[in-house]
Parts: C-alpha cells; sequence; structure tokens
C-alpha cells in the first residue's frame, strides 16, 4: 500500500470514527486498515490516533495533518476525476442512501433511464430511515425530504411538494366514525411509524390556519415499514399517515379512504445531496445532470418524451 493509499485509509479512520467503519467505506477489512495506519505512522514518525478498544481519537498532530490531507485528497480525486471524464463516459460504483419513502420515485423511470443513459454506471443503493452520515458510511450521495437535510450539504430537487394522508379502510369507518380534527385521533386504532427500533413513535404532523402543530396518536401498532402499515390499512387494523403518493391507487380504487385533507399542507419534497466540500464523482455528476434534465422534461408536460439530449435544451 502507497502513500496515497495510506493517506487515503487516515482520512477514512478520521471520517469514519472507527477501523471497522472505515474498512466497510473502503471495501477492505478492519485489520488491513490497522496495518495501513501503523505502516503510515511508521513511516511518519507520528502517532496520528489515541485508540482504545472501543474507538480511535485523533492526536493534536493527526487533526493537523488530516486538515491539510482532507483539501489536498479531495484537489487531488477531483482532478483524477475530471479527467476521466474529459477521456470517456461516467464509470464505476455510485453508492446512494435513500428513504424507502421514496420508492415510488426510485422504482420509476427516472433511476431506470439514468442506468440506461450511462451503461458504465453501477448503482449501489440502500434504503434506511436511519439517520446516517453519508461522508463517514462512504456514501456518494443522499436522497432524502429537504427538511431533514443538514445545512452544510448540497441539494438538488429530486421531486415536487409532498403531502401526508391520514387514510383508513371502508370496513375501519364502518365501526369508527371518522375523525373530524387531528385531535380527534385520540380516539382511534392508529398504525404508526418509526425510523428505528430505539426511536420514538412519529408525532403526526398537521397545519390549521396556517399554523402548525402535531399531535401524539395512540400506536395501536407501531413499524418501521410504511408499506406494511398501509397493508395493515387496507385490512381495517386502524388508521394510518402516509405519503399522499403512496397510497395512490388504494385511494383511486377505494380500498382506503382519506380524512383529515384539510389539515395536511404540502411539504419541501425529497432532494439529492451530497457534501459541499467534496468534488462529485463523474457519476454522481452524470446523475445529477440527468435529474437536472428530466426535471425540465417533467415541466413540459406529458407531452414530452425525453427523446432530446440535455445539451438540446
Amino acid at each position: 500500500m502507497d502513500d496515497l493509499d495510506g493517506i487515503s485509509v487516515f482520512v477514512a479512520v478520521a471520517e469514519a470514527g472507527g477501523l471497522s467503519a472505515a474498512g466497510r467505506r473502503l471495501g477492505v477489512t478492519g485489520s488491513a486498515v490497522s496495518q495501513a495506519l501503523r505502516r503510515l505512522e511508521e513511516r511518519l514518525g507520528l502517532t496520528l490516533f489515541q485508540r482504545t478498544t472501543r474507538s480511535v481519537r485523533l492526536t493534536e498532530a493527526g487533526e493537523r495533518l488530516y486538515a491539510v490531507a482532507r483539501s489536498a485528497l479531495d484537489e487531488f480525486r477531483g482532478a483524477v476525476a475530471a479527467e476521466r471524464e474529459l477521456t470517456g463516459a461516467p464509470r464505476g460504483v455510485l453508492r446512494l442512501h435513500a428513504s424507502p419513502a421514496a420508492e415510488s420515485l426510485l422504482s420509476g423511470p427516472f433511476l431506470a433511464g439514468f442506468l440506461r443513459e450511462h451503461p458504465h454506471v453501477r448503482l449501489d443503493l440502500y434504503l434506511s430511515d436511519e439517520p446516517v452520515d453519508i461522508v463517514a458510511e462512504g456514501y456518494d450521495a443522499g436522497i432524502e425530504i429537504g427538511e431533514v437535510i443538514a445545512q452544510d450539504m448540497t441539494a438538488v430537487a429530486v421531486s415536487g411538494d409532498l403531502r401526508l394522508a391520514v387514510v383508513g379502510a371502508p370496513s375501519y369507518f364502518a365501526r369508527r366514525p371518522p375523525p373530524e380534527h387531528p385531535r380527534d385521533l385520540v380516539g382511534h386504532d392508529c398504525i404508526n411509524w418509526h425510523p428505528s427500533a430505539d426511536a420514538p413513535p412519529y408525532r403526526w404532523e398537521f397545519t390549521e390556519d396556517g399554523r402548525e402543530f402535531s399531535v401524539a396518536v395512540p400506536s395501536r401498532v407501531l413499524c418501521n415499514d410504511s408499506s406494511l402499515n398501509i397493508r395493515l390499512a387496507c385490512a381495517g387494523a386502524g388508521l394510518a399517515v402516509v405519503y399522499e403518493d403512496q397510497v395512490r391507487d388504494e385511494l383511486e380504487r377505494g380500498a382506503l379512504v382519506r380524512v383529515l385533507e384539510e389539515y395536511c399542507e404540502p411539504f419541501s419534497g425529497y432532494y439529492l445531496y451530497y457534501p459541499q466540500r467534496r468534488h462529485a464523482s463523474a457519476a454522481l455528476r452524470a446523475l445529477i445532470d440527468y435529474l437536472r434534465w428530466s426535471k425540465r422534461g417533467r415541466e413540459r408536460g406529458p407531452g414530452w418524451n425525453g427523446a432530446e439530449s440535455d445539451a438540446g435544451g
């Protein structure tokens, strides 16, 4: 492993906060990371990390080196990516982390069209609602609703506004009267959501007369899978809150009935986001360009078929 590889390992460990996490990011074992780090420290004659059985922490020398190495490594990788882009089509693995609620966007024509347009790009897509540091975990970018994206990220709109829908099956409303106001939800069986096992239940959010408020509903069912919540609602188990787009078909065919619609205002939709301080890879830049091109096509209306190129405007 040469000096550049050693610096890459050093930066990965500093950002990931551990040897195993850095190994996952680099695609090698934690043992290989430890050996590369030890060789680098021996060559430099410096101790870069204070190690414990549970974590690693930068020494003062390590912090000074990291400040220089991170910037230099980004510039080097950006220059390499730019040269590769000049000499050929974007290629390589594009790692994305996305919210499962964005499944309708991801499984639609958008990503399929991008992959057809760029046959040398491979997609590694991980869906999870759990909060993640995309830098530390080695992702090129993430897809999430705008309101939860950190301000130090560059964000590109992927979708239009979103809207929540409170829904229940006709069989449920045959037993219980529909709620007329969000505060009535405390008397209903609610199928609720949380992003992970140790996260609190979601407080259902509403707007009334321009004022936003939330309701802590009683969770008859608590689950981290919104698709399962939808199926339970269709079976009459209770009321669920989901994104409007997720239940459009069920609403149209009458499998679900929407309530409290006047209290559910649109809000900022999905964004593709990535670190400002990093050069985007050629594959990520290609995805951003394709995203902007396809967005212009959607704005032109249903008659547009995507036949023209981005250069054609």
